[in-house]
C-alpha cells in the first residue's frame, strides 16, 4: 500500500513537471539548433559575413554591449516609453470598450470612427506625433499607445458581449445596479478575453516605441540600431535587436504572470 502511494505521488509530480520540462525544453532545443545553423550559414560563406556575421560574432557584440553604459541607457528609455504607451493605451481602450459594450447609442456613434482611425497606417502617423509632441519621450509614448490600443479594445468589447444573459438577467432581478452588474459579473466573465488583447498590445507597444525612435529620437534601441547599421557595425545592430527581443519577452512573461495572478480561477 505504501509503495502503491509513494508511486502515485512519484507519478503526480512526474505529470505536474514534464509540462514545465517541456515548456523550457523544447524551445531552448529549437533556439540552438537555429543558432547553430545560423553560424554554419554565416561561416560556410553561403551568405555575406558583412550582412549577416556569425552568431558567435553577434554574442560577443551583446556582451561587448553589456559592459557599455549607452546600452542600458538606451534600454532604459525604451522600456519607459514602452510600459507608459502601453498603460495609456490600454486604459483608453478599456473605457472605450467598456463604453460601447454597454451602450448601443455610444457603440453606432463611435465604433467606426475607431475602426477607421485603426485601418489608418501608424507609421504615416509618426510624423504627425513628432510634429505636435516633439523629439522627446511622449511622441514615443503616444506611437506606442495608438499602436496597442485596438487589440485591448476589441478585446474588451469581445469580453462584455460574451458575458451569460442569464446571469445578467438574474443580477438586475436581485436589484444590482449597473455598477454593480459590472464589477460583480461582467468585468470577471470578460478578463480572460481582455487579457488576450493585453497580452498583443504589450508586444505591439514595444514595437511602436521602437518605430517612434526610427522616425525621431536621440536615445533608445531604435537609435542604436540605426547608428550601428548606418555605420556598418552589422554585428552590434543584429546585438541589439536580440536584446529586444529579449526585452519583449520579459515584458509578455510579466503580462502572462499578472493574467495567472487575477484570473486565477480560470485555470492557467
Amino acid at each position: 500500500m505504501m509503495n502503491a502511494g509513494i508511486s502515485g505521488t512519484t507519478k503526480g509530480r512526474r505529470l505536474r513537471t514534464m509540462p514545465l520540462l517541456a515548456q523550457v525544453g523544447w524551445p531552448s532545443l529549437a533556439v540552438v539548433v537555429l543558432v547553430l545553423l545560423w553560424e554554419a550559414v554565416s561561416r560556410g560563406g553561403l551568405v555575406d559575413e558583412t550582412t549577416v556575421p556569425p552568431a558567435s560574432e553577434v554574442a560577443k557584440a551583446l556582451w561587448d554591449l553589456g559592459g557599455e553604459s549607452y546600452f542600458w541607457s538606451a534600454t532604459r528609455i525604451t522600456v519607459q516609453e514602452t510600459l507608459a504607451g502601453f498603460f495609456a493605451g490600454v486604459i483608453a481602450a478599456w473605457i472605450l470598450g467598456t463604453l460601447i459594450g454597454v451602450s448601443t447609442r455610444f457603440r453606432l456613434a463611435f465604433y467606426p470612427l475607431i475602426v477607421a482611425f485603426q485601418i489608418m497606417p501608424r507609421i504615416a502617423l509618426a510624423p504627425l506625433f513628432l510634429t505636435w509632441f516633439g523629439f522627446g519621450i511622449t511622441s514615443k509614448i503616444v506611437m506606442a499607445a495608438t499602436i496597442c490600443f485596438f487589440p485591448v479594445l476589441i478585446g474588451v468589447i469581445v469580453g462584455m458581449n460574451t458575458v451569460d444573459a442569464d446571469a445578467r438577467t438574474l443580477m438586475r432581478s436581485l436589484g444590482a445596479s449597473r455598477w454593480e452588474t459590472y464589477r460583480k459579473l461582467s468585468l470577471p466573465s470578460s478578463l480572460p478575453v481582455i487579457f488576450a488583447g493585453i497580452k498583443t498590445a504589450m508586444t505591439l507597444a514595444l514595437i511602436g516605441a521602437v518605430v517612434g525612435e526610427f522616425v525621431g529620437a536621440s536615445e533608445g534601441m531604435g537609435v542604436l540600431v540605426e547608428t550601428f547599421n548606418q555605420q556598418l557595425q552589422v554585428a552590434e545592430g543584429f546585438a541589439v535587436i536580440l536584446a529586444l527581443s529579449a526585452v519583449g519577452l520579459v515584458l509578455y512573461a510579466l503580462t502572462e504572470l499578472a493574467e495567472r495572478k487575477l484570473i486565477f480561477w480560470a485555470g492557467h
